[in-house]
């Protein structure tokens, strides 16, 4: 996919304030220290469209994007351990759910996952979570060029191996590099082909 335009449009405190649903939309999480942001200036070849900082929790609020004028991408706010109040982290948690359950046109959520670590527990739950309540989603492993040679893939086939003790498929995913823009491609092809197979089916939202 080319990217033709990416353009910020609007940050939302609540879910009934996002763009009106009449693209299909992407969305983007993970814990507050997985690299979001740059995979997401990485993917549209932009070093500040999505705010990037060195203290985990930046992202705070539902930020909506405008790519190609065609889909929306979606940057949520991270989970696990960012600096905030417990209170303020539950804020977050209603907000991620009750945009994730209730946003017509979430075509696909891409869940992230920093390729370095064994798997986590709070990442595993929230991704049945997502399975049981019927929200098509996709892995994305990041920061595969932490690793050195083939460790990187080895870390990913490790981690989808855990997930098939208690999965009988592992979701579609990906391995990805912000800074050597290692499989970005890869998720934009997907997200075109999935642009594609909605024009096809002629599917609307609203």
């Amino acid at each position: 996919m080319i990217i033709h335009s990416a353009n910020f449009v609007k940050s939302s405190g609540r879910w009934q304030d996002c763009p009106e649903p009449t693209l299909p939309e992407y969305a983007f999480i993970g814990r507050s220290n997985v690299g979001k942001s740059s995979l997401i200036n990485a993917m549209m070849n932009r070093k500040d469209l999505a705010k990037t900082s060195q203290t985990p929790g930046k992202t705070q609020l539902i930020n909506h994007f405008l790519i190609n004028e065609n889909w929306f991408l979606t940057d949520l706010p991270g989970y696990g351990y960012a600096k905030v109040s417990k209170s303020l982290r539950k804020d977050f948690e209603k907000l991620i759910t009750n945009y994730i359950l209730n946003r017509k046109n979430l075509v696909n959520l891409f869940v992230l996952i920093d390729v370095r670590h064994t798997p986590q527990k709070i990442d595993l739950e929230f991704m049945e979570w997502c399975a049981e309540s019927g929200i098509p989603f996709s892995i994305v492993f990041t920061k595969a060029d932490k690793l050195k040679g083939m460790m990187a893939e080895k870390n990913a086939n490790a981690y989808l191996e855990k997930m098939l003790e208690t999965w009988d498929e592992v979701p579609n995913h990906f391995l990805t590099s912000s800074e050597k823009k290692i499989g970005t491609e890869d998720v934009l092809r997907f997200i075109e082909d999935t642009n594609a197979m909605l024009k096809n089916n002629k599917i609307q939202f609203v």
